[in-house]
């Protein structure tokens, strides 16, 4: 067998989806948006044989490739699979809102594609060149989605601001960089591990690099300061779209962020922990409290999702082990939350159209009681209410950050999450005790039914019995980091 030929075999699902997702691209070409269906059907059935080849034939042992610019191990294969997930749910739940505002384009499940090919980079790069190619892959295709409805105003006008606002986090990304290559005399991860271990004390201009370095992945997250485009973002894109930009976006860019620092950064531990600390605290705040005035449901997933951002950070901010293994246990509940959060969204239809007002959710309980109990499921777990699973991911998030001697940190973030129960429960109470309003149109779609019922479940005290093996898997993917 050829030499070159074995190095490839790490980056099999990356070009595996690269390839599948060109193929579509002129299938598209050639049949038009009627092919939309069976486009989104085959994107769907390339992610999960990406997913596929990624157990079978790479699996998680630590391997590198592209003169070390590539790298896969059991941390990468554990925020692949969530990453996928999340993509190949957030297909499967746009067939119908898509199709109803005439923008079932065959283009957004390609799109899609493209943009997990990106976070697959991203979630495997250990050079901050392969970090920034994987980083622009994913921006470029989650721009053109921002804005795939043209006729909508607010659609267009949040793809504009999300690309500006983008270009300029990436720009901040790139300064960094080479701030960084030029005091360093490297990009790669684990060169600049080991020469920032035996420097001393670092260069300053490598301090200043990480600082805009960790800027422009902020931005990426929605953290707190750059958090401003999230909110316009989540509301004028169109609802499919914002459950895959608060579902896979934020599971890669995380898993990008903590490779860097982890895998990278490891001898400046002491300098991007003060960083993360405060961009953790002011996040959580920021998602608490801002939330409380929302009255649009989009608005207040967006701000609840910065909160949680924030309390993954948390686990980051610990700069251990248990700290990531906690991050990794929380990121995949988050997941289950949001997207049957988002899928119960989609659900809220009537004859004239969409419904994203929280007071329209008035009395559903009353119409729909089993989509009231799944989305009174989601808030409660999003809340942390106990029994639940979201309970179980600030559970270890918040002890996580007590071992390490972060305790005003956990009590700041403990203090964090009971504000925010206010506007979750305000929710509950608006389905369960307000006076009813017009129910609900009763045919949601196969694909967003069975999302919400099977998030709901998995969120439900269930979730106790599920809780074990997601730790076991996070232990083991925590412990491929080079700590």
């Amino acid at each position: 067998m050829n030499g070159n030929i074995p190095e490839l075999l790490p980056v099999l699902p990356e070009i595996v989806l690269a390839i599948g997702a060109m193929i579509l691209l002129m299938l598209g070409v050639f049949q038009g948006n009627k092919s939309y269906k069976q486009v989104a059907n085959l994107s769907v059935l390339l992610l999960a044989i990406a997913a596929l080849l990624m157990f079978t034939q790479v699996g998680g042992e630590r391997q590198t490739t592209f003169n070390g610019m590539f790298v896969t191990d059991a941390f990468a294969v554990f925020m692949k699979t969530l990453t996928y997930i999340g993509s190949g749910v957030a297909i499967l739940l746009s067939g119908k809102f898509l199709t109803e505002h005439k923008i079932a384009k065959f283009e957004f499940p390609i799109l899609i594609i493209f943009a997990t090919l990106g976070m697959m980079i991203m979630i495997s790069a250990n050079n901050l060149m392969s970090l920034y190619i994987g980083l622009e892959l994913q921006s470029l295709s989650l721009y053109v989605l921002a804005a795939m409805n043209r006729d909508r105003l607010r659609s267009t006008e949040a793809g504009l601001k999300y690309f500006v606002l983008g270009a300029l986090s990436s720009g901040m990304l790139l300064y960094g960089i080479s701030l960084i290559y030029g005091f360093a005399g490297t990009t790669e991860f684990d060169v600049l591990a080991t020469s920032l271990r035996s420097d001393g004390t670092p260069a300053i201009g490598i301090v200043i690099g990480l600082v805009f370095l960790l800027a422009g992945l902020a931005f990426k997250i929605s953290a707190v300061p750059f958090h401003m485009w999230t909110p316009d973002v989540y509301e004028g894109s169109p609802t499919p779209v914002t459950a895959f930009f608060a579902a896979a976006p934020k599971v890669a860019a995380l898993a990008l962020l903590v490779r860097v620092l982890i895998n990278g950064f490891p001898g400046l531990t002491h300098e991007w922990q003060q960083v993360i600390i405060f961009i953790s605290i002011a996040s959580m705040l920021v998602g608490a409290f801002v939330a409380l005035v929302q009255t649009n449901i989009k608005r207040l997933m967006a701000y609840s999702s910065i909160g949680h951002i924030g309390y993954a950070l948390v686990g980051l901010a610990a700069g251990t082990q248990g700290g990531i293994e906690a991050l990794m246990v929380y990121i995949a509940i988050y997941l289950t939350m949001t997207l049957g959060a988002f899928a119960a969204i989609l659900s809220m239809r009537k004859p004239e159209g969409m419904v994203e007002d929280i007071d329209d959710l008035a009395g559903l309980s009353q119409t729909n009681k089993p989509m009231a109990v799944a989305i009174a499921i989601f808030m409660f777990s999003l809340a942390g209410i106990p029994l639940l699973a979201g309970f179980f991911g600030k559970w270890y998030i918040f002890l996580a950050a007590v071992e390490a001697g972060l305790i005003p940190l956990a009590i700041i973030g403990f203090l964090a999450s009971v504000v925010a129960c206010y506007y979750y429960l305000r929710v509950i109470k608006i389905m369960f005790f307000d006076e009813p309003t017009a129910s609900f149109d009763g045919e949601h779609g196969g694909a967003v039914s069975f999302v919400v019922g099977a998030a709901a479940v998995l969120n439900s005290p269930v979730s106790f019995l599920l809780i074990s093996p997601l730790v076991a898997a996070a232990a083991w993917a925590s412990g491929a980091l080079l700590f």
